[in-house]
């Protein structure tokens, strides 16, 4: 009887489990055809449109991006689902010829060029009704929404995915430690008790003559090691007082984050058109902000595949740099929404990182347009760089070193003409370094 009501239970409980799987199965399903019917009538409602989004978003960078957003306010409106706004019919005579429907006057056309100053939106003939569909189709694009950085050396163990931390397994193996610690006192504490008790009778040390009393009565060790302080003293102090002024490797923090990476590297922009007095001054210059704001008044946030650095340090993802470009217009006092200046700005008090000593004379024009020397030699792959530091030592060797080693650049230069014929003579060589020029001089640093 016992055996047959085993039987009646698993019997049931295997009914019961069918029952979950097939009811769970049913709701991943039932979510899948969700899915499926859902992107299928946004494919519905796209063709319907006649629009493709991947079409209109190349379109889009290449005709409206400069001066429109999807999301924000630019130079011009945010064009997300500017297709609920607007008739289609409207939008088409507007984007081909917006003046010639000012000029109709057309109430819409004309409240929109008032409410943005006067600015004219450059006229696009060229496009057709079918691009145009594209264009709208792309700006009818949900806003994404903003992904998590990956911690790619984290994993799970500091994501709460189920992981246990390795601050947690640390404590852990502390506190086992420690109890091990007490646990070996305590044994070690009632053994001693227990022979004292059975009379059994304890090792005794033997007094032996203390390490240090031995070695100071040896002459010949307090010698030696005399010698070997002094000689290891008078490096190290050496090797101090030749640190002295050298910063190689300082990387302070900005009150602005500037990313060389992404302005230098991935965009390619020239160094010299932020640092423009490079190539007439004596010093590079710490470029102003208005020099910033000749892009950043239609940039006020990064592009997405900024957000792919984030998977190598969760530091720097798209939300922290979008917060650094607010502290640009926080600095300037522009104000995105109505795209203009409200006059309350702030001084931005950058850390000097290269700094030479004042007896020490260099001019960057000098070495940028005549000698047409590369940033990267005495800067470093500046391009690569998340955080600015200095790469190089900047000492009197290092710019000796290099005026030995640099030739002379002859191509388009006839400044130096005469006298490198003069001296290839001279030193019997076509080819003139710096230093066989005069670069090894005291008065052409030093004055």
């Amino acid at each position: 009887m016992k055996q047959g009501k085993y039987l009646n239970s698993a019997s049931r409980f295997s009914l019961i489990t069918l029952a979950l799987l097939l009811s769970f199965s049913s709701i991943v399903f039932a979510q899948d055809a969700t899915t499926d019917e859902g992107a299928a009538e946004s494919e519905t409602t796209a063709a319907a449109q006649g629009g493709d989004a991947t079409a209109g978003k190349a379109l889009f960078n290449a005709n409206c991006a400069a001066c429109h957003k999807l999301y924000s306010r630019a130079t011009g409106p945010a064009l997300y689902d500017v297709t609920e706004r607007r008739d289609r019919d409207w939008l088409y005579r507007w984007i081909k010829n917006n003046k010639e429907l000012r000029d109709s006057g057309d109430p819409e056309a004309i409240a929109i060029y008032e409410e943005y100053s006067g600015t004219a939106m450059n006229l696009f003939p060229q496009l057709t009704n079918a691009d145009i569909d594209d264009i709208l189709a792309y700006t009818d694009t949900p806003k994404p929404e903003p992904v998590a950085p990956v911690n790619a050396a984290g994993g799970a163990g500091q994501g709460g995915g189920g992981g246990v931390s390795s601050t947690i397994i640390l404590a852990i193996l502390a506190v086992v430690l420690v109890m091990l610690v007490a646990v070996l006192f305590l044994v070690n504490n009632t053994l001693r008790k227990f022979a004292v008790a059975q009379g059994v009778e304890l090792p005794v040390k033997e007094s032996r003559k203390p390490i240090w009393k031995a070695f100071v009565e040896n002459q010949f060790l307090v010698l030696v090691s005399v010698i070997v302080l002094l000689l290891g003293g008078a490096y190290f102090a050496y090797g101090w007082m030749m640190q002295v002024g050298v910063d190689q490797g300082y990387q302070p923090i900005q009150p602005i984050h500037y990313s060389h990476r992404i302005h230098a590297g991935d965009n390619q922009i020239e160094c010299k058109y932020c640092h423009s007095s490079a190539r007439t001054s004596k010093t590079s210059g710490i470029p102003s902000l208005n020099v910033c704001m000749n892009c950043h008044k239609s940039i006020s946030e990064v592009a997405d595949q900024t957000s792919e650095f984030s998977s190598v340090t969760e530091d720097y993802s798209k939300e922290f740099y979008d917060k650094e470009i607010q502290k640009l217009y926080k600095a300037t006092g522009w104000d995105p929404a109505t795209q203009s200046y409200s006059g309350e700005t702030q001084a931005v008090e950058w850390v000097r990182i290269h700094k030479l000593p004042d007896f020490a004379y260099f001019n960057h024009s000098q070495h940028v347009s005549v000698a047409g020397v590369q940033c990267q030699t005495c800067h470093g792959p500046v391009e690569e760089m998340e955080i600015m530091y200095q790469n190089a030592p900047l000492t009197m060797g290092w710019c000796i070193n290099c005026h030995r080693e640099t030739n002379v650049k002859m191509d388009g230069n006839p400044y130096y003409e005469k006298i490198h014929e003069e001296l290839s003579k001279k030193y019997g060589v076509e080819q003139l370094t710096a230093a066989q020029m005069g670069g090894l001089e005291c008065g052409k640093c030093h004055y």
